[in-house]
């Protein structure tokens, strides 16, 4: 029978502490950290419910809309997919779904699991879905329930526009679904304006929070979908039936699951920070750091992947000559870096740099060009 471990063998916790600038997360404030370690309420308390709401209304804010089920996900942002795509869906619907990374992929895997049949529009890694792309999907299959597309494609860099394919999913009678796990809070997202039925993100990219809640809204027109399925939602866990109980239920709130109290406080402060900053101010910092970051990579030989480019994930072709884990290593531990490698077919061939929230500084940005410089350099 093995022995029990003593104190005497475990060390004191001490994290490194990293600059993050990689595809996610980013750095936490100390002001988020300090609400994360705030005392812990039981999830039914008045004070925590009042809490809970304060934190819906300031991502109503941040989502830029009026929805009234709007709420955080107990659980990563690809919880959030998971809520969307099994509370719209039913077994036999058509949906059509972007497919330009592994983001669209998953997206389409998860409509699939749900018993959809999907209608993918497949552009090449880097690319956007164009507006004619989604016409055509839509004049092919006229019976889909829903569009899916990705904002900001993590894996690639792509920045999506949305306008156009909500008008012509709308025209057709579509409801649209959105993946804004890595532009809210950094780029508009603008869910009323640009009719968005469904949205869901993360709170560790452009909101500076732990990972552990996907922010969520649903139009009126989802919530009716919703109310006419025919059959039960397949999770139980992500019902949103049974979620907007305790989320936006007048009076006394029915008990669902309990909730992560002290990562809500931590997204309540995120989200006053970022409200505080002010979105617009937000979204010229973002612009102005990625310009920054791509004068100083593009003065060095670095090219950028996608024509249409997010300013929170930068996705770059490593130079020929330069051994990827080598430099990625080099930042990590000469300087505390981190920045992401490729994904699929981009593995060893691309680094995806994040500047997002609190990490997206010009501290930062000249820091990783200097330490880029050198460690490609050696």
């Amino acid at each position: 029978m093995a022995r029990l471990a003593g104190m005497s063998d475990f060390t004191q916790l001490d994290p490194a502490e990293r600059i993050l600038m990689g595809p996610g997360p980013s750095t936490v404030p100390a002001r988020v950290l300090r609400a994360l370690g705030s005392p812990t309420l039981g999830h039914l308390d008045p004070q925590y419910i009042g809490i809970m709401d304060e934190t819906c209304a300031l991502l109503r804010r941040v989502f830029e809309t009026e929805n009234a089920l709007t709420f955080p996900v107990s659980a990563t942002g690809m919880a959030g997919m998971e809520t969307i795509a099994s509370n719209l869906v039913e077994a036999g619907d058509e949906v059509i779904v972007g497919v330009n990374g592994v983001f669209g992929a998953r997206m389409k895997d998860v409509m699939e699991r749900c018993g959809a049949t999907v209608h993918a529009i497949e552009a090449p890694w880097g690319e956007i879905i164009s507006d004619d792309a989604v016409a055509e999907a839509v004049q092919a299959h006229p019976k889909a329930k829903l569009a899916g597309v990705v904002h900001a494609e993590t894996s690639t860099g792509a920045h999506q526009p949305l306008e156009g394919i909500s008008q012509i999913v709308h025209d057709a009678g579509m409801l649209l679904v959105v993946d804004a796990v890595t532009s809210l809070g950094g780029h508009p997202v603008r869910v009323d304006e640009w009719r968005i039925d469904a949205i869901y993100s993360g709170t560790q990219k452009c909101l500076s929070c732990p990972p552990g809640l996907s922010p969520v809204s649903f139009s009126e027109a989802a919530m009716e979908v919703m109310d006419r399925r025919r059959t039960k939602v397949q999770s139980w866990y992500f019902d949103v039936s049974m979620l907007r109980d305790y989320y936006s239920g007048s009076g006394k709130r029915a008990y669902h699951h309990t909730a992560p109290v002290n990562m809500v406080y931590a997204l309540r402060e995120a989200l006053v920070i970022a409200l505080e900053e002010g979105l617009e101010a937000r979204f010229e910092r973002h612009r102005q750091m990625h310009h920054r970051l791509r004068d100083g990579l593009e003065g060095m030989g670095i090219t950028y992947i996608p024509e249409q480019s997010l300013h929170t994930l930068n996705c770059v072709r490593i130079p020929e000559g330069v051994d990827d884990a080598t430099v990625r290593g080099r930042l990590l531990g000469d300087y505390s870096i981190e920045i992401g490698a490729g994904l699929g077919p981009f593995a060893g061939k691309a680094w995806r740099i994040g500047l997002m929230g609190h990490s997206a500084t010009v501290r930062n940005v000249d820091l990783l060009l200097a330490a880029l410089r050198e460690a490609m350099g050696r």
